[in-house]
């Protein structure tokens, strides 16, 4: 069963998230979405976990039926937007998880957060994007700005889905880029520098909590190395390399990613 809920970030921003399961024990699990998708991005994993744990998926700032505040951004506003509505929630803590945006959002809340972060699973994501990252990531925000969201639409499905996914599961490709072309244009432009900006490896080796590291073989995004190097310097931290699958491995892959949350959940 799916439920919806409202509540105000520190900032007044409105804050919408999605909960799954009727249970008020077990595991907790807090989602964030990867960049221009919204919590629904996670219904697919949530139903194989819903019977098992308490799920909770935000839309972050900016994004879905959230409040389009405007920017500047940073991930430890996103993490501490996601801090707000765990509060709301009632949930001291949880295991957090997050996909590509979300997986550097889920980072920055566990250093921001460590008491309240049971496990970390991180899923085609990075710490940091590289050096020339703030002039691509402009790059990518200005041709949103010029051109709209939907002059980005084929080089996005070109890395979120695998040409096998998109000719075998056209509807789950067209939602997603039905959830992409919804975005608000400053919004996106202004997460995309956030993300040019974000740079989270000198508090990684400090973490102590248990860690899964997924990634498709095929991630053009946040290739396979970045994720090498999180799992490298993150104690105890273990890495899963998913063959012949892009960005996108929630959509693409759902049973697997909710096998791997359901592993970091005994693990927390």
């Amino acid at each position: 069963m799916q439920n919806t809920a409202i509540t105000t970030a520190a900032d007044g921003t409105t804050l919408f998230y999605r909960t799954w399961g009727t249970q008020t024990q077990g595991p907790r699990l807090a989602l964030v979405h990867s960049l221009a998708m919204d919590g629904a991005f996670w219904d697919r994993v949530a139903k194989e976990l819903q019977d098992e744990m308490q799920i909770l998926a935000l839309d972050c700032r900016g994004h879905g039926k959230s409040g389009n505040a405007p920017g500047p951004y940073d991930v430890g506003l996103f993490a501490d937007d996601l801090a707000a509505v765990l509060n709301h929630a009632g949930w001291p803590d949880s295991v957090v998880a997050g996909a590509s945006m979300g997986g550097c959002v889920a980072l920055s809340f566990a250093q921001k957060y460590p008491m309240r972060t049971k496990a970390l699973g991180l899923i085609d994501t990075t710490s940091y994007y590289g050096a020339d990252a703030p002039a691509a990531w402009e790059d990518r925000a200005q041709k949103a700005l010029q051109g709209g969201m939907a002059a980005l639409i084929g080089f996005q499905k070109s890395r979120w889905f695998s040409e096998a996914f998109q000719t075998n599961h056209p509807d789950i490709v067209e939602v997603a880029v039905e959830v992409f072309l919804r975005n608000n244009l400053d919004c996106y432009a202004d997460t995309c520098r956030m993300l040019g900006q974000c740079d989270l490896r000198a508090g990684m080796a400090q973490m102590i909590c248990p860690t899964e590291v997924v990634v498709g073989e095929e991630d053009y995004a946040t290739p396979v190395v970045m994720a090498e190097e999180m799992a490298r310097t993150i104690a105890g931290a273990n890495l899963t390399v998913l063959p012949t699958v892009r960005h996108f491995t929630p959509l693409e892959t759902p049973t697997v990613i909710a096998q791997h949350l359901r592993v970091l959940a005994q693990r927390a």
